[in-house]
Formats: structure tokens, sequence, C-alpha cells
């Protein structure tokens, strides 16, 4: 399993990466926003500059919070439960998600096409780069859900969310 181990190492740092420069750039649009407004030169873009950054840092950031697990949970109902049900119950939710994300990729990638065919107003960007979130959300979820499935399965992890500084 040093495979596995070394691939979620390195999906964690690009996940990391990902949502630091994303929130780097939202923090840079948002600061010209305001400074602008306070000098009288509020460029039109940054309005649509914060948007786009936001969508990345959650595209980049779903997985590790579902790593972490900081998306919604039910552990408090879950780990009561006897026995391996709390085991099986983290196994059952670890491969709904990753199968419902794996289901939703093909359409996601459907709507990222369509984009090609629009820009945004401010910026000019062709819509399919930001339409890229959504597929990097699900990919995101697909991915680290499916870790989680096979960590469990194979025995050198129980399931349960993985804070950072225990990495």
């Amino acid at each position: 399993m040093k495979l596995v181990d070394t691939l979620t190492h390195l999906l964690t740092r690009f996940a990391q990466w990902g949502t630091g420069l994303s929130f780097a750039v939202l923090l840079g649009a948002v600061l010209l926003q305001v400074t602008g407004r306070l000098t009288g030169f509020a460029p039109v873009w940054t309005e649509e500059l914060t948007r786009y950054a936001l969508l990345f840092s959650v595209a980049f950031g779903v997985g590790l919070a579902f790593r972490s697990g900081d998306l919604v949970n039910v552990d408090v109902v879950c780990e009561f439960l006897p026995g391996r049900m709390p085991w099986i119950l983290r196994l059952v939710s670890a491969a709904a998600t990753c199968g419902l994300s794996l289901y939703l990729l093909p359409h996601a990638w459907r709507f990222v096409s369509i984009g090609r065919m629009q820009t945004s107003p401010a910026l000019g960007v062709k819509m399919n780069y930001i339409h890229l979130t959504v597929f990097l959300l699900l990919m995101f979820l697909a991915v680290f859900a499916g870790l989680r499935l096979l960590g469990m399965l194979a025995g050198t992890e129980d399931g349960k969310p993985v804070k950072p500084d225990e990495e």
C-alpha cells in the first residue's frame, strides 16, 4: 500500500497548492476591489475574478474537506453504533460518495464543453475554463473517496477523517 500512500500524499499536496493559489488570487482580487473603491478606481473585472477564484478554491478544497472530515458528517450517530457498524457505514458512505461523483463526471464534462461557446463578460475568458471547476470538484471528491475506500478495504485505514497534522 506504499503506492496508495504516496499517491494520497501527492494528490493532497496538489489539492493544497491549488486551494492556496486560488485563495491567494481571491484575496488579491478582493484587496484590489477594496483599495479601488477607496481611490475611486475599481476595475470591473475584479468582481468576476473573485467569483472564479472562489469556485477554484472550492473545487480544489472539497477533496481535502472530505479527507479531514470537514464536510457534512453524521459521526455522532455513526460512532455510537455497536461493533463494526460504524466501519461499515463509513465504507458505504465512501463508496456512495465515490460512485455518485464518478457517475456525475461525464455530465460535468459535458457542462465544461458547453462553456467553449461562451466567454465571461468582463475578463473575456472562455467559460469552459471556469466550468472546469465543477469537473475538478467531482474528480477530487471521487479520488479522495476512492482512496479512503481502497484504504479501508486494504486494512490500512479505518475510514475516519484524517486531520492535516496527522498526515
